[in-house]
């Protein structure tokens, strides 16, 4: 039997490729004849970075960038053994990168993650893959593009500050310092929201509250925005911040697209393209898949749906293992797979459900389990 394992991080306890190795040493337990593959994959969120370096024999580069509050830090993003930069725009300006009380995106910015952009092209790199989820971010992307060269100006014509709360000065862009480079990069965005950048469901309304924002905030940042978009429209006449996915990431999504020529697509979608997972699926008798928790998120461009319903398109069985569950992942079965496991075998912590080694055993042990059933009704 040839199995293929396709698993996303169990996040907290095991990446991508630690859990299908986990899954794979189960099944060898069993003494079951089966060539087994592991092919790391993420859906374009956390580990993302990680999944693609480990699955196609990338490296790690560490630089050091502005956090979402321009003190400095290190950051890593990979390089592919093609040249391609892979990174995650939560590495320099994400959520968990602040503390509760330095949450506010009137002040925080993406120009660290824009830093990460001109550190990969000094280093040879045109195509990039950029996972744009987890921002602490307000700010239309303007960050970023300062530290590519895009001038953001005042009335006085002196450079906005940073964070959202620049935009409501500006009133010029220009792009004459823009790195020449970039002309010849190509950008592939892991996004899999489809908010506007303005409006009732714009950045603002829906994202920023998690990120600090107040009620009085919102309007105002909505505001502001909606004049960026206007000046980006002089500038690109081809932008439209109701675009969907223009209000992924505080708006970093709008800024990608319009002013890097970026393409927008859902990351599993991405990663799976990537990895080559289709010719790996064709070749599989069976598809393993699998996340931290399944329920009815899952269905909502999620990893192991993506997988599932690329295997159902070859009408291959497709199981999951997953840290924990709920009753609505039911609706897992009517999107590609035929069954899931939770790997919890006893009243735990959460503590100790997240402990590395003990998600390990658990992930090991259910699907030794799993694979002792089907060894018997061969």
């Amino acid at each position: 039997m040839k199995i293929l394992i396709a698993t996303d991080s169990f996040k907290g306890s095991l990446s991508s490729l630690e859990a299908g190795n986990a899954i794979a040493d189960g099944i060898r337990r069993t003494g079951m004849p089966a060539e087994i593959q592991v092919s790391p994959i993420a859906d374009g969120g956390e580990g993302t970075t990680e999944a693609l370096v480990n699955g196609l024999s990338g490296y790690l580069e560490t630089v050091t960038v502005s956090d979402p509050l321009g003190r400095k830090q290190t950051a890593n993003y990979g390089i592919l053994p093609s040249g391609t930069a892979v990174m995650e725009m939560a590495a320099a300006a994400g959520l968990p990168l602040l503390s509760e009380s330095e949450r506010n995106p009137l002040y925080t910015t993406t120009f660290g993650v824009g830093e990460m952009i001109a550190d990969a092209i000094a280093k040879g790199c045109r195509k990039f893959i950029i996972g744009i989820g987890g921002s602490a971010t307000n700010d239309g992307g303007v960050g970023c593009l300062q530290a590519l060269g895009f001038s953001f100006r005042n009335a006085d014509n002196t450079e906005i500050p940073c964070g959202a709360v620049g935009l409501s000065q500006l009133q010029k862009i220009t792009a004459e310092n823009v790195l020449p480079e970039l002309s010849a990069c190509t950008f592939q965005v892991a996004c899999d929201v489809t908010n506007p950048l303005c409006g009732e469901q714009g950045c603002s309304a829906v994202f920023a509250p998690q990120k600090g924002a107040d009620a009085a905030m919102i309007p105002q940042m909505d505001e502001w925005l909606s004049r960026y978009a206007k000046l980006t429209k002089m500038l690109f006449p081809e932008s439209d911040p109701n675009c969907s996915g223009s209000g992924a990431a505080g708006g970093l999504g709008f800024a990608l697209k319009n002013y890097l020529h970026a393409e927008l697509e859902s990351g599993i979608q991405i990663v799976m393209r990537e990895t080559q997972l289709e010719q790996a699926i064709v070749n599989a008798d069976l598809v393993i898949t699998g996340e931290g928790k399944l329920d009815a998120q899952s269905i909502m461009g999620k990893a192991p749906i993506g997988v599932a319903a690329l295997a159902k398109q070859y009408q291959k069985p497709v199981l999951a293992f997953c840290g924990c569950t709920e009753h609505a992942a039911t609706i897992c079965n009517v999107h590609g797979i035929d069954a899931f496991f939770p790997i919890l075998r006893e009243i735990t912590t959460l503590e100790n459900a997240l402990y590395r080694e003990t998600a390990r055993q658990n992930l090991t042990d259910t699907a030794e389990q799993v694979f002792r059933l089907i060894r018997a009704m061969r």
